[in-house]
C-alpha cells in the first residue's frame, strides 16, 4: 500500500506483479477492495503489473467531504488518466468495477492516449439514476429488502461486517466474503464519521456528483480492445446492462459469469483473469 499524487489529489494504490511489467489498473468501485485478491494476484502470476486503487472519499485517498464533494465524474475520471501516466509511460490496461466501471468508461473516452484496453465488470453505460428505456432498472424487490433495512452503527466494526453480509446474502454474493471484505474496509478507512463510512462502505459518495454530460452514444468511438464481465444472477445491475456494453463498444467480448451475482467470485478469479490478459 502507498500513495500516489496524481491529477492534484493523493490516491491510495496497492501493487501487484512486477513494476516493470505492462500496467492493468484496476479502479475501485469505490474502494479498491472491490477487486478481489485471488484475481489482482492470477493477473500478476500472468506477467502484469497490477494497481487496484481507491476513488476519492474512499480508503488511503484523499477524503474531504463525501457529503457534498466538490469534484465530478470528469474528474475521477481525468484521475485514472494521471494515476495511469504516473504509474507507468505507456498506455495502461484499464479495467472498472461497479461505479469505478462507469469512471473507467469516462476515462477511456476523455483520455484514449492513456489506454490500451478496457475491462468493465459488474456495471452500466449510464450515470446513477433512472436508466435509459432500453436498459433494466435494479430489480424493486431486491431493492426494497436491501435498502429497507436500519443502518449499523458505523462505529461498531462488527455490526458494519454483519450489515455487509446481509446485503450480500440479498444480492446474491457470498456473506462470508462480504463480511470479510467489510471488516478489511472498516480497518482502513480513516473515520467512524456515517458519511466517510458510507463512501467506503457503499459508495453513496457517488450519487452527489455530477455526472453530465452523458457518454452512452460516444461508446462506439472507442477503440480499444474491450472485455465486459457481468454476474448472471446480477439484481442490482442487471445483465443486460453488461449486453448492452458489449453491443456498443466496437469488437468487445462478453463475458457472462453464470453463478455470479454483483462481485467477481474468487471461483471465477482464473477464468476472469485468462479473458483480461487475452486483450
Amino acid at each position: 500500500m502507498t500513495t500516489v499524487e496524481a491529477n492534484g489529489v493523493a490516491l491510495g494504490v496497492e501493487h501487484f506483479g512486477d513494476a516493470a511489467a505492462p500496467l492493468v489498473l484496476l479502479a475501485g468501485g469505490t474502494t479498491m477492495l472491490s477487486w478481489p485478491d485471488a484475481l489482482c494476484e492470477a493477473l500478476a502470476r500472468g506477467g502484469r503489473h497490477v494497481v487496484r486503487y481507491d476513488l476519492r472519499d474512499c480508503g488511503a485517498s484523499a477524503t474531504i467531504d463525501p457529503e457534498a464533494p466538490t469534484y465530478t465524474l470528469r474528474d475521477l475520471a481525468a484521475d485514472a488518466a494521471a494515476l495511469a501516466r504516473e504509474l507507468d509511460d505507456r498506455p495502461a490496461h484499464l479495467a472498472g468495477i461497479g461505479v469505478g466501471g462507469i469512471v473507467a468508461q469516462v476515462a477511456a473516452l476523455d483520455h484514449p492516449n492513456a489506454f490500451s484496453a478496457l475491462t468493465l465488470a459488474g456495471t452500466r453505460p449510464v450515470a446513477p439514476g433512472r436508466p435509459d428505456d432500453d436498459l433494466p432498472d435494479h430489480d424493486a424487490t431486491t431493492m426494497d429488502r436491501l435498502f429497507s433495512r436500519p443502518m449499523p452503527d458505523w462505529s461498531d466494526r462488527t455490526a458494519v461486517a454483519e450489515y455487509a453480509a446481509g446485503g450480500a446474502e440479498i444480492l446474491g454474493d457470498d456473506p462470508a466474503v462480504a463480511r470479510a471484505t467489510a471488516e478489511r474496509i472498516w480497518d482502513r478507512t480513516p473515520s467512524t464519521e456515517p458519511a466517510v463510512q458510507l463512501a467506503n462502505q457503499m459508495g453513496m459518495v457517488f450519487s452527489k456528483l455530477d455526472c453530465k454530460p452523458r457518454w452512452r452514444k460516444r461508446l462506439p468511438e472507442l477503440a480499444i480492445p474491450a472485455l465486459v464481465v457481468h454476474g448472471r444472477r446480477d439484481p442490482f445491475f442487471p445483465v443486460g446492462n453488461g449486453e448492452a456494453l458489449a453491443r456498443e463498444i466496437p469488437g468487445a467480448r462478453l463475458l457472462v459469469l453464470e453463478r455470479g451475482a454483483t462481485a467477481i467470485p474468487d471461483a471465477a478469479a482464473a477464468e476472469v483473469a485468462a479473458a483480461m490478459l487475452e486483450l
